[in-house]
Formats: structure tokens, C-alpha cells, sequence
């Protein structure tokens, strides 16, 4: 498992793709995004990015075990 500042920055660098991806759409932004999320998924150990933020957000500081637990549409 990655240290909980190097999850911090993927977290938070893949959210900012996620805003200039609604924004713009680029080719280059799909890949970056691509890219943090594999990394994302070898850091955390799974093999789904949404399932990777969680378990990203659970490893920083002062998270609680209810923090992502209840995905909402």
C-alpha cells in the first residue's frame, strides 16, 4: 500500500481530471486520468478505480471506516 500523502496527491490530481474531463474531454486528459487510475488500482490492490478512491480515502489520515461506505447515484 502506498503512503497516505502519495495516495492524497493521486486522489486528489485524479478528481481534478475528473472536473477538466467534464469541461474539455481531451485525449490527453483521458489518458492521465487512465494512467492514475492504474495506479490508483496497484497502489490500493483492486482492480476498479472507484474501488481504489475508497480504499485510497481510507488509508489518509482521520478517515472513518464509514467514510465511502454508501455509494449514492
Amino acid at each position: 500500500m502506498a503512503h497516505p500523502v502519495v495516495l492524497r496527491n493521486l486522489i486528489e490530481e485524479y478528481e481534478t481530471l475528473e472536473v477538466l474531463r467534464a469541461e474539455n474531454g481531451s485525449a490527453e486528459v483521458r489518458r492521465r486520468m487512465d494512467d492514475l487510475a492504474y495506479t490508483l488500482c496497484v497502489s490500493t490492490g483492486t482492480c476498479d478505480v472507484d474501488a481504489a478512491l475508497i480504499a485510497a480515502r481510507h488509508r489518509l489520515p482521520g478517515a472513518r471506516p464509514e467514510d465511502d461506505s454508501v455509494v449514492t447515484a
